[in-house]
């Protein structure tokens, strides 16, 4: 048992879970276009490896991820050897296969929304400012960043013509990601810096689960804007819905000060939540 936990909370901390999640909303797209490649999928999950888990070696270098900081520690060698391996997988696609290197393009500004999340871009005094930190968009970002890789970048690089379909794909997708980010917000309501402003602080906890409901029945509204969706997708699209909509209703904060690493709870998309 005490292995099954060890292996249990790499494949959390390590990112492997935030990975396998970017993998299957990117392998859903594709699926949802008709297109069955695993390339890009691949490419997305193996980048979440390494552009995650540098920034948690940036987190704990400037003590601002503490709870995790003692694991972090102790499983510094196999964290650097699952990101080289992922990195030289990255670079193989990249390189070595018909990957469409244009796609880089699209992929820029996602990937700079997901790299400076957390690692500031500049400072205006001795404040850092990064897109978690300003006020009252963190959540936008992490949506924004999330949909335009798992939507815009695979598409791109397949070479499917960007329709209004996939506009509404990627604004469905939006919509979705800041949903089941609103979650998060909540189990940190009490330990987030009041100047992030993230929803729960703004409008409170019971509001937030409100509106994520709302943005849940969007979500599940603009299929019927879709043209020629088949029932089974309809029928996927409210399953995820309701799941959603039950995490988020059954949400709680929580603190983590003097909390064991042992104890905490799954992760955001984010890379710290």
């Amino acid at each position: 048992m005490q292995s099954l936990k060890k292996i249990f909370e790499f494949y959390i901390f390590s990112n492997i879970h935030v990975a396998l999640a970017g993998f299957c909303l990117t392998k859903i797209t594709l699926l949802k276009f008709a297109n069955s490649t695993n390339l890009v999928p691949y490419f997305v999950g193996l980048s979440i490896v390494v552009s995650y888990n540098f920034i948690r070696f940036y987190e704990i270098k400037t003590n601002s991820l503490i709870w995790l900081k003692v694991w972090f520690i102790e499983h510094t060698k196999s964290l650097f050897i699952l990101s080289i391996f992922s990195g030289i997988g990255v670079a193989y696609i990249s390189l070595f296969t018909d990957f469409n290197s244009s796609s880089f393009l699209v992929l820029f500004p996602f990937a700079f929304m997901t790299f400076f999340y957390v690692i500031p871009l500049f400072k205006i005094g001795n404040i850092e400012v990064s897109f978690r930190n300003f006020p009252a968009i963190k959540i936008l970002s992490i949506a924004i960043s999330w949909a335009g890789i798992s939507v815009f970048f695979p598409l791109f690089e397949v070479g499917y013509s960007f329709t209004n379909v996939v506009y509404l794909e990627f604004f469905q997708r939006i919509l979705f990601v800041m949903a089941i980010t609103i979650p998060f917000d909540i189990r940190d309501v009490t330990t987030d810096s009041k100047a992030l402003k993230t929803l729960p602080q703004l409008i409170g906890i019971k509001k937030s689960k409100y509106l994520g409901i709302g943005l849940l029945s969007i979500f599940i509204g603009i299929d019927f804007f879709k043209l020629a969706i088949s029932q089974s997708e309809l029928i996927v699209t409210i399953g995820i819905a309701i799941i959603s909509a039950l995490f988020l209703l059954f949400s709680k904060s929580c603190s983590r000060s003097g909390v064991n690493v042992r104890t905490l709870s799954v992760p955001p998309l984010s890379s710290s939540g």
